[in-house]
């Protein structure tokens, strides 16, 4: 799997099912795979640093296999229980039988170093004073690259407990979250069938323990009445459904960046359960696929084009979702190798791209509807940056003119704590246990 990712820019959690099925490993031996192979690439940062001062090789200079099991060797020693002694045999064995003694004695003795120190030791050498580099320190700990863990402090507006809590976040092992199709089955039923419980704040969302097996193999799932969706995802997909319109209500909603699907379930069934119609445009023929699958047995249109210029009527919508594509710092938690792939210069292509798709959609959406701005990020450039641009400041309209910004907190149910001054939303997996998804719901003024 590391070599997967590494080589061909896999994701783990496509790659990994199918290497475990080819090797046949299930149960507890699948899930310390499973620990193993996610573990070691969220951590790379700090194994990084580890490896690195315990030898003079130069990472860059150290062969790409053998920096793959050094970093799984150093993985199991520093953040598993597995003995040392076992850690350093199996890797050295690993590269023994593959690229010889010599490579062998290399691996064995930079791991029997790292395994003179545990964690703590290690970051009491290698860390940044806390007092002096507060976020340095906390990147280094938690395993993130500084620009991530600056951003989080950015969006936080702090850099102590909080700013520890929410990249820590980021290494535990997510629950698996379900949606509850609407019209098809409850949340309760659902929670019922699968032994899941009902997710605190959604209405259509129900909570699975991580390592529970084959969610695609639960009957629910198989027989499309539920699919796997972040609870952060549910909400701001029914926030949207849940703004106040003004002027009379057409019954047609839009999403604007619809692949893979997953929101569009949600609004197609919500809109379908009021008689309306929902149209969703995706720029890639295949992800727009996924999206007609699935909503196959919903009232939604599906239309290949960039959604800066759909081709669909201005000013048509009740219902404007723009879950813009992003930086995904929201979910780094599902995604072991993500943190270490974007890079800081990735947000200026972002951040246009995101303004460009917000300003169609408040050219789509008609006099009196909403447009909800979604992404799967706390960057402050991605969210209340690019929102400030379009929409403007009070006495100050932006391009978009003189829309009104709602506040987003009214459109989520009453009891989700943590939601600051508004208007913007933002969620976080150590506040709310969801992806960190960002909220904007704006208005256009009625004629």
């Amino acid at each position: 799997m590391l070599t997967a990712v590494r080589d061909r820019d896999a994701y783990a959690n496509l790659a990994l099912p199918s290497i475990l099925r080819r090797h046949g490993l299930r149960d507890r031996d699948a899930a310390l795979a499973t620990e193993l192979g996610y573990g070691t690439l969220r951590a790379q940062g700090l194994l990084d640093a580890v490896i690195d001062a315990c030898t003079d090789r130069a990472l860059s200079k150290i062969e790409h296999p053998l920096l793959d099991a050094l970093r799984l060797g150093a993985y199991q020693i520093l953040r598993t229980r597995v003995p040392d002694h076992a850690a350093v045999d199996t890797c050295v064995e690993l590269v023994r039988g593959d690229h010889g003694s010599r490579s062998a004695g290399f691996v064995n003795a930079v791991l029997r170093r790292i395994g003179e120190h545990d964690e703590a030791g290690w970051l009491d050498r290698l860390a940044p004073d806390p007092a002096e580099d507060p976020v340095g320190d906390a990147a280094l700990r938690h395993a993130h690259p500084r620009w991530i863990a600056q951003a989080f402090a950015d969006a936080l507006g702090d850099t102590g407990d909080e700013l520890q809590a929410a990249l820590a976040a980021d290494d535990t092992r997510p629950q698996v979250h379900l949606l509850a199709r609407p019209g098809e089955i409850t949340a309760d039923e659902l929670a019922l069938a699968t032994g899941g419980e009902e997710a605190p704040y959604s209405p259509y969302g129900v909570h699975l323990e991580a390592g529970g097996g084959d969610v695609g193999e639960l009957e629910p799932v198989t027989e499309g009445l539920a699919v796997v969706q972040d609870e952060g995802s549910q909400l701001v997909a029914a926030a949207l459904a849940k703004a106040e319109l003004l002027g009379e209500d057409t019954g047609r909603w839009l999403d604007l960046c619809a692949g893979p699907g997953g929101k569009a379930v949600l609004l197609g069934g919500l809109v379908a359960a009021e008689g309306g119609s929902l149209d969703a445009v995706e720029s890639s023929e295949h992800r727009a696929e996924l999206v007609r699958r699935a909503t196959a047995d919903l009232p939604v249109t599906v239309t290949v084009a960039d959604g800066r210029d759909s081709g669909l009527p201005e000013g048509g919508f009740d219902r404007v979702l723009v879950d813009a594509p992003c930086t995904g710092l929201g979910a780094l938690r599902r995604r072991p190798e993500a943190r270490w792939r974007r890079r800081p210069e990735d947000t200026a292509e972002l951040t246009r791209l995101q303004r460009e798709l917000l300003v169609a959609g408040l050219r789509l959406v008609r006099p009196g509807g909403v447009v909800a701005y979604v992404t799967c990020s706390p960057h402050l450039a991605e969210t209340v940056g690019v929102v400030s641009r379009i929409v403007g400041r009070p006495g100050r309209p932006g391009p978009a003119g003189e829309v009104e910004q709602l506040d987003a907190r009214t459109a989520l149910p009453d009891d989700v704590p943590g939601l600051g001054d508004g208007p913007t939303v933002q969620l976080w997996p150590h506040r709310h246990g969801t992806d960190a998804m960002f909220l904007a719901l704006i208005r256009k003024p009625l004629d």
